[in-house]
């Protein structure tokens, strides 16, 4: 089974950065995308930014030119840098990545949830 665990949240300063990891495991064949979404106390989750298998990416506007969102495929993780963290990003950043595994010896695809890492950004 696939299986994902996430790494990197913790308490910062506004202006300060965080990378946050999400590393895939359990018979993966390949993953064909990956993104990081957040939920703030009392708000809905959304999608903060993704990248595809071919590299491309996007983001949600209020993190452009602040989030890189990248991946290690030979790692199968994906990355999300933080810069110039605000208050406003304080969350439970939740990753998510559609792969492709071994399942009683056949291919399947479906998309994976990790657990979820705290980031909170203090002002």
């Amino acid at each position: 089974q696939v299986h994902l665990v996430e790494s990197g949240g913790g308490l910062v300063q506004t202006g300060g950065s965080l990378r946050l990891s999400c590393a895939a495991s359990g018979g993966i064949v390949s993953i064909t995308a990956m993104g990081w979404y957040r939920q703030a106390p009392g708000k809905q989750r959304e999608l903060v930014a993704t990248i595809t298998v071919d590299g491309t990416t996007n983001y949600v506007d209020s993190v452009k030119g602040r989030f890189t969102i990248s991946r290690d495929s030979a790692l199968n993780t994906v990355y999300l840098q933080m810069n110039s963290l605000k208050p406003e990003d304080t969350a439970v950043y939740t990753c998510n990545v559609r792969a492709t595994s071994r399942r009683l010896g056949f291919p399947y695809t479906g998309d994976y949830w990790g657990q979820g890492t705290q980031v909170t950004v203090s002002s």
